[in-house]
């Protein structure tokens, strides 16, 4: 969240669920940067963190598709699941709380030889970026 002196506040969130697969996986971490309106940061193929706009308890995490009247229009990357704008529309500036600016993925068993290690340890880091992302080619219908 900005506050004076643009003091920036960063989260560690958990990601449960397959509707980001493949880009976060369930039991993903992400390192996030909250924010105070959804309109600050984000940009378009961002992936960010809001409130579910009709269970507004729930924080979900999806990419910022494209900017509309109103807010944002999200999508999740797995396109076999839609609990996204496609259910609810577009989402409002204030709904949306943080943008994820990296990715760690934790050992999903225990490596055994050093090539295991070595591979996991190439990959469990990543940043996010909308430049970088397959999904960055989803367009809002």
């Amino acid at each position: 969240m900005r506050e004076q002196g643009a003091r920036l506040s960063w989260q560690l969130v958990e990601v449960t669920g397959p509707s980001m697969a493949p880009t976060l996986l369930n039991g993903d971490w992400l390192l996030v940067q909250k924010i105070s309106s959804g309109a600050e940061l984000v940009r378009e193929g961002d992936v960010v963190v809001m409130r579910h706009p009709l269970q507004q308890d729930l924080l979900i995490v999806k990419r910022a598709v494209e900017r509309r009247e109103g807010g944002w229009w999200v999508r999740g990357d797995n396109t076999f699941v839609e609990n996204d704008s496609r259910e609810f529309g577009v989402v409002p500036d204030d709904l949306v709380t943080a943008r994820a600016r990296g990715r760690f993925r934790p050992p999903r068993e225990l490596q055994r030889s050093f090539a295991g290690v070595a591979s996991w340890a190439a990959s469990c880091v990543r940043p996010l970026r909308p430049d970088r992302s397959l999904s960055r080619r989803l367009r809002a219908r």
